[in-house]
C-alpha cells in the first residue's frame, strides 16, 4: 500500500501539470486569437476607408475635368473679346486724342473772345469820344 501512495501523487503531478500546461495554451490560443480578430478589424476598417476616399477622389476627378472643360469654354470666348477689346483701346486712344484737340480749340476761342471784347469795348468807347 505504501507503494499506492506513492503513485497517487506522481499521478496527480503529471494531471496537473497537464491542465496547467493545457490552461496556458488555451490562454495563450485566447489572446492570439484576439489579436488577429483585433488586427483583422483595423484591417476592415482600413479598407472600408479606402473605398470612402476613392469614391470622394472620383467625385473631385469629375468635378475638376468639368472644370476644365468650363475654362476652355471661357478661353474660347475671351479670345472673342479679344478684338472688341482692341477696339475699345483704340477708341480710347481717339478720345485722348480728340480731347487734346477739344482743349486746343477751347484755349483758341477762349483768346478770340478776349479779342472780341477787346474790340467791342474799343467800338464802345470809340464813339464816345467823336
Amino acid at each position: 500500500m505504501d507503494n499506492m501512495k506513492k503513485d497517487e501523487p506522481q499521478d496527480r503531478k503529471p494531471d496537473e501539470l497537464a491542465e496547467s500546461l493545457d490552461d496556458l495554451f488555451s490562454s495563450i490560443s485566447t489572446m492570439i486569437k484576439s489579436e488577429l480578430q483585433g488586427t483583422n478589424n483595423h484591417l476592415e476598417l482600413l479598407e472600408k476607408m479606402n473605398v470612402r476616399v476613392a469614391e470622394e477622389y472620383k467625385g473631385f476627378g469629375d468635378l475638376a475635368s468639368g472644370l476644365r472643360v468650363f475654362v476652355e469654354q471661357l478661353k474660347c470666348k475671351s479670345g472673342s473679346f479679344n478684338e472688341y477689346v482692341e477696339q475699345i483701346d483704340n477708341i480710347e486712344k481717339q478720345v485722348t486724342e480728340f480731347e487734346a484737340v477739344v482743349s486746343m480749340l477751347d484755349k483758341y476761342v477762349a483768346l478770340l473772345e478776349s479779342r472780341v471784347q477787346s474790340v467791342y469795348q474799343t467800338k464802345i468807347h470809340l464813339p464816345n469820344q467823336q
